[in-house]
């Protein structure tokens, strides 16, 4: 073997373009990690240390990261016959079309039994193979050869370029590296790329990274030269080899996570490489919790939940350790008003006057905060809209990896609807985009809800404006009231999940709406706040409004970006929850969770039930129980008594006190052991219940629950868990001790 790398070796020859290709890609990579350190900012000090460790962990990274780029390069080098083409005639490349198709069918076999990767996710390998299929037809000391290799040259070369530029933008969006957001593009494509013809100049943008990749290629192409003077397939075939046993061993002993010890999350990202974050992304997309994350013996688990999620109102039906199905019990009537539930598109709380903002963009949300039940510290399950649409639809913490509006085996799941459906309502989930945008309509269709989407928008209706995301705010409101005019008008109560659309890039809401410009993000916080303003104006004029409750809070907030792996003031969002005749006016300011809505909600309306959620009714809680899930798809955060708890994969964890203003955080040494088992049993339970089916609705969840007796009322409560006047006992309750 070392005789076939003699400066003159065919071998040696043959493989001398890898050289090219990795001085190219250790180049861009580097520009590419400048460019993102400038574009942090005051994020990151310049200090030796940070720019050393950003760089050199950086450089480990990318040698990594160019053994899985440069696998077409490998393969054509390989296959590529030296002298004659090997194949020809129609028989031959039939043949060999056929063979290619099959091992491209045992690659999807392999990556849907590690991953679950569909064929939605792996439609990228068509195109590598799209490479490989000519190779068999040149020559590769032939001109035809020497084309062939300058044409995959160039191809590699613009797709370096395009991920390079691709990584600036993603960076704007989100200020981290390719993550699992990055892997959902590859399936909603559609969405995707008209968001990015919509928000930038893709156009020029594309011609100049042509003219930017032929500079390249010129500077570099001698690089490039096609010499072999007479390698075999089989000698190739040991090159090959190696390069398998590379990416294997890389796999195996290099992770996404090993990068990041230092304190700092933007040193950590710049620290990575973009493309192998993305395939390390795709391969946590699917994360088992019990094999990743530090876990607790399961009768240790269940029974500190089942402890947590006692209240008052609760009473266990099961002996059974491992089911938390409680008769949530409330004094006197249900109150069967009609729910409109609003969950805004990224509506940090930073963005609200009332919490400090400058700006003047939120004026009626504002305004109505003194006229609603306002909670002040509601914090967010994770930073995508499926984990807030998961939280406010099955009160459960976020799950690892995907969330379960896109896990498979999630029909039929206890969900809020359901409580609703079981007293007669009308439950809708109205959305004014296309639903199959991150699986919505398959989720809420098969739990419970009526899904309505852009389709149902009558023809000839007016659209004020639309994107690729779907209508304005102001026309999904009036699909929205359409539905409630429905329901109403065949005696129904209903209840309406409104996912919104227009606070999200590009920006775009119809003109004349507000004084702030169109495709800024303040124009589109303004229009959001104008919408909602004019959807209540319009809906007072309902004979129904009376006896509607509106609440209106966030998927998630704005931007996920922050020094620490979890910066709670990125996940910050407000909760108004409205109805003039029926509740009254009051700011709380305990913490709350997004998995507390939906049951908070429930003991409002009065509601007696059977429940398996995981939030809580916070008037029924007492103080100093308060806590919130904030989690990415693979850091799970634990929020209690001002100190926060994140799981990690790796069976690692860390514990800190929140600046819950910056976002900062500072170790807690030594570590609270009894939060850690409180965090490692909520995610520990609730990932297992959701695997092994005990989130299922099952047939006795519908059993009525009756009401406690009246004489129940004298049984002191916490003082904290006094509940706003609701239509029964309007102006008789004071307001709860915060």
């Amino acid at each position: 073997m070392s005789s076939a790398f003699t400066p003159t070796s065919p071998l040696r020859q043959r493989f001398r373009p890898l050289w090219w290709l990795a001085i190219t890609f250790i180049a861009i990579s580097f520009v590419t990690r400048v460019v993102l350190l400038i574009m942090s900012g005051n994020e990151v000090a310049h200090t030796p240390l940070n720019l050393l460790y950003a760089f050199g962990v950086g450089f480990g990274y990318d040698l990594i990261t160019y053994i899985y780029v440069a696998w077409p390069l490998v393969l054509f080098l390989w296959l590529v016959p030296t002298r004659r083409a090997t194949v020809s005639g129609l028989g031959q490349w039939l043949l060999w079309i056929l063979a290619l198709a099959l091992v491209y069918a045992l690659c999807l076999g392999v990556l849907y039994a590690l991953y679950r990767a569909h064929i939605g996710m792996t439609w990228p390998l068509v195109v590598l193979f799209l490479l490989v299929l000519p190779i068999p037809g040149f020559a590769y000391v032939s001109r035809g050869g020497q084309w062939a290799l300058y044409g995959l040259a160039l191809v590699l070369l613009y797709g370096l370029l395009f991920v390079a530029a691709s990584e600036l933008v993603f960076w704007n969006e989100f200020s981290v590296r390719f993550n699992f957001i990055a892997v959902d593009y590859l399936v909603y494509t559609n969405e995707v790329i008209g968001n990015i013809r919509e928000s930038y100049p893709i156009g020029r943008w594309l011609a100049l990274l042509v003219v930017g990749a032929l500079v390249v290629f010129a500077i570099g192409r001698r690089g490039l030269r096609a010499r072999d003077d007479g390698s075999r397939l089989w000698q190739r075939g040991k090159i090959a080899l190696l390069w398998l046993v590379l990416t294997v061993v890389s796999l195996a002993a290099v992770n996404g996570g090993m990068k990041d010890r230092t304190s700092n999350n933007y040193v950590n990202e710049l620290a990575g490489n973009g493309i192998y974050q993305f395939f390390n992304a795709f391969r946590s997309s699917h994360l088992d919790y019990a094999k990743f994350y530090r876990t607790l013996p399961d009768d240790q688990a269940f029974r500190l939940v089942r402890e947590g999620l006692k209240t008052p109102d609760a009473t266990y039906l099961s002996d059974d350790p491992q089911d938390l199905t409680r008769a949530i019990r409330r004094v006197g009537p249900e109150q069967h008003l009609n729910v409109v539930l609003i969950s805004v598109e990224s509506l940090s709380g930073d963005y609200l006057g009332t919490f400090g903002s400058k700006e003047n963009i939120t004026p009626y949300l504002d305004s109505l905060v003194s006229q609603s039940l306002f909670f002040d510290n509601l914090y967010a399950n994770g930073t995508r809209t499926v984990r807030g649409l998961e939280a406010l639809s099955l009160s459960v913490p976020p799950t690892p990896g995907d969330s379960l509006l896109k896990e498979h085996n999630n029909e039929n799941l206890f969900s809020l609807a359901d409580i609703f459906n079981d007293r007669g309502y009308q439950s809708d989930f109205v959305y004014g985009g296309y639903g199959e945008f991150d699986n919505m309509n398959y989720f809420f269709g098969h739990n419970g809800y009526r899904t309505v989407d852009r389709r149902d928008i009558p023809k000839g209706a007016t659209i004020h404006s639309e994107n690729v995301w779907g209508v304005a705010d102001e026309d999904l409101y009036t699909l929205a009231l359409k539905q409630m005019d429905d329901a109403h008008a065949a005696g129904k109560p209903f209840f309406l999940h409104i996912m919104t659309t227009s606070n999200h890039r590009p920006y775009t809401f119809p003109a004349g709406r507000v004084s702030q410009a169109n495709q800024t993000r303040p124009g589109a916080v303004a229009y959001t706040d104008w919408s909602i303003g004019d959807f209540i104006k319009r809906a007072r004029e309902k004979s129904y409004f009376d006896d509607t409750v509106f609440v209106i809070t966030a998927d998630h907030c704005a931007s996920s970006a922050g020094k620490t792996s979890v910066p709670v003031n990125r996940y910050h969002i407000p909760l108004w929850i409205y109805a003039p005749k029926h509740i009254k006016p009051q700011r709380v300011e305990r913490l709350m969770g997004q998995v507390d809505i939906a049951p908070t909600l429930l003991g409002l309306l009065n509601f007696s039930y059977r429940s398996r959620f995981f939030g809580y009714d916070l008037f029924q809680l007492e103080p100093g129980r308060e806590r919130a899930f904030p989690a990415t798809y693979e850091k799970l955060g634990y929020l209690h008594n001002d100190v926060l708890t994140v799981l990690e994969p790796q069976r690692k964890l860390e514990q800190m006190k929140p600046d819950y203003a910056t976002g900062d955080a500072t170790p807690i040494t030594p570590q609270d052991e009894g939060q850690i088992d409180q965090a490692i049993a909520y995610y520990q339970v609730a990932s297992g219940l959701f695997r092994h089916g005990g989130l299922v609705r099952r047939p006795t969840d519908s059993t009525a629950v009756e009401p406690l007796p009246a004489a129940a009322a004298s049984v002191p409560v916490p003082a904290s868990s006094t509940a706003p006047a609701t239509a029964s006992s309007i102006g008789s309750v004071p307001a709860p001790t915060h």
